[in-house]
């Protein structure tokens, strides 16, 4: 049988890969036979999650230390790729933040870093990376937005958070339209609500969880492994034709 997912001698990129959704992504491709570029700030988890893929999966893993705000790390990381693998072939941008108060208490500070990380920052690895997409006639770019780039919401005070992911959403357009001629299909996931390091808090709460029994018709939290069907859909030659596309996967919640 035909496996429409495999990524075989295909080189990913993953921003955020230090932990949570990002390192779960990245084991999807090593499990499809991606090698891996792993950017994060915490250069002892990339490295410990490098050496875990190799071992795992039997593919080629780079821990590279990048904050992706800074234009000249991101720079750095690409030509780090290059000069590793020769080749990036599918980018994806996870690394995110998220500002939390009610909208008349938030900061112009608070929302500016916001901005800087989830969107600025997803701008400028979408850049640099696709510069070497561009010359290969090639790239699958996936872009991690949220339900929240979608909708508003009644619980949280989140306002900085919507606003960088619904930036991210209409750049994915942005970026669809103008690579589309280069080979290049650039698409978004908006995650429902998933357990992370900046989530967990949280959706534990009882009223949050009351909050899920009512607003997603699956009655339930996104499960660990539940978004990488999507990213390898994405990021393989299953998607050859999708381009510019913002798909959810929240159990309905956004469908309501």
């Amino acid at each position: 049988m035909k496996n429409y997912f495999d990524l075989s001698g295909r080189v990913a990129v993953v921003t955020g890969a230090s932990t949570g959704l990002g390192l779960q992504m990245a084991k999807a491709f090593a499990s499809q036979g991606a090698n891996l570029v792993l950017l994060a700030r915490r250069m002892n988890l990339l490295e410990e999650n490098a050496k875990a893929l190799k071992e795992e999966f039997g593919v080629d893993a780079l821990p590279f230390a990048c904050d992706i705000t800074d234009t000249e790390r991101v720079k750095a990381a690409v030509a780090a790729t290059m000069e590793h693998f020769g080749r990036v072939d599918i980018l994806v941008n996870n690394a995110g933040t998220g500002s939390m108060a009610p909208a008349e208490q938030i900061s112009d500070e608070q929302f500016k870093r916001e901005l800087e990380i989830d969107l600025f920052g997803s701008f400028v690895c979408a850049r640099e990376f696709g510069k070497e997409m561009i010359k290969a006639g090639y790239g699958r770019i996936i872009n991690i937005a949220s339900i929240y780039g979608l909708v508003g919401n009644l619980f949280l005070g989140s306002a900085p958070y919507h606003s960088a992911k619904g930036g991210v959403v209409n750049m994915t357009r942005a970026l669809a339209a103008e690579w589309g001629k280069y080979g290049i299909t650039v698409n978004s996931i908006c995650p429902g609500y998933f357990y992370t390091e900046l989530s967990t808090a949280t959706l534990e709460t009882e009223e949050f969880k009351a909050l899920a029994q009512r607003s997603i018709p699956m009655g339930r939290y996104g499960n660990a492994g539940e978004l990488d069907t999507a990213a390898l859909f994405l990021a393989s030659p299953a998607s050859t034709y999708v381009t510019g596309q913002n798909i959810a996967v929240d159990g309905g919640y956004t469908c309501i």
